[in-house]
């Protein structure tokens, strides 16, 4: 049921129906379509006059909720009506019809009205509740990029132990979780230990990780760039070093058709502090990659 049974609505649904039958046969046939209940209808008694049946019909539907319903649907029904068969035939036929017409049309813009001020609210409620959900997963983000940060920013004073390095691992694909980056957790083929991969604009990166105090090398780049080689056409890397990179190891990563896209904990930062997300800031590192050969793009030329 969508409008509400007020008063005001009993009383034009009450006057309606008064004014658009005079046959107790049509009347009967119309509210047994409205789903007034048969038993009731049949109780109307040959002394008992119209006016009568609809007084001790209309208060006791007003009693239920299943009767409220019942005069939503008369008045739904009765508002439909465009023509009045059962007042033809009348010596007043033009007077009953008109009078009919009037009851109904005042009906039928109460119920516009407030199917209106219904609709209105509705789209009120749905707007409150679609802001409110926009507030709680804002929220939520941050709660959750702000532990992200504070764990990471906990790890700082284990960098370089083997801990560090497990801790680290396993909140790098938490992050790749929070982010809905697919990814593989760590696994082994050919002998080879994997860190892992991910999967971004259809490229799946293998992912090197490393959570040392100094800077990575040449030799961990020769080691990433093998086990790429390894694997079908469209793999690639990702390293990501806590420490940075020596300026070797980012020439033995760039060049033609370089395979290797390298990040550091300022491309972590730049996301924790939400001025990207993860999947933006791969693809902009692959985008430079594509147009200058070169694998490393700090996080301070990214607007460069």
């Amino acid at each position: 049921m969508a409008a509400k049974i007020t008063p005001r609505l009993i009383e034009l649904t009450y006057e309606a129906v008064l004014k658009a039958f005079w046959r107790r046969k049509a009347l009967q046939k119309f509210l047994l379509a409205s789903h007034v209940a048969e038993r009731f209808v049949e109780s109307w008694t040959a002394d008992e006059s119209k006016r009568d049946l609809l007084d001790r019909m209309f208060l006791r539907l007003q009693a239920t909720d299943r009767g409220k319903a019942v005069i939503f649907q008369i008045a739904r029904n009765i508002s439909e009506k465009t023509t009045f068969p059962d007042l033809q035939n009348w010596e007043d036929s033009d007077k009953k019809i008109q009078e009919a017409h009037k009851s109904v049309q005042e009906l039928k813009t109460y119920l516009y009205v407030q199917d209106e001020k219904i609709k209105t609210e509705s789209e009120r409620q749905e707007f409150q509740e679609r802001a409110r959900a926009e507030r709680q997963s804002i929220q939520k983000t941050l709660t959750d990029r702000a532990r992200l940060q504070q764990q990471l920013d906990e790890m700082h004073a284990i960098v370089g132990s083997q801990d560090g390095g497990y801790k680290f691992e396993h909140w790098f694909y938490e992050m790749l979780d929070y982010c809905e980056v697919s990814s593989r957790r760590p696994y082994k083929t050919d002998g080879r230990q994997i860190d892992g991969s991910l999967t971004h604009e259809g490229t799946t990166y293998l992912v090197e990780l490393k959570f040392t105090k100094s800077q990575s090398d040449a030799t961990d780049i020769d080691s990433l760039k093998a086990k790429v080689n390894k694997m079908a056409d469209n793999t690639m890397g990702i390293m990501v070093s806590i420490s940075g990179y020596s300026s070797v190891a980012i020439a033995d990563a760039s060049g033609s058709k370089t395979t290797l896209l390298l990040l550091d904990a300022s491309h972590l930062y730049l996301f924790l502090s939400g001025g990207m997300s993860f999947a933006e800031i791969v693809s902009r590192v692959r985008r430079h990659a594509s147009q200058t050969g070169q694998a490393y793009l700090p996080v301070v030329h990214f607007h460069g």
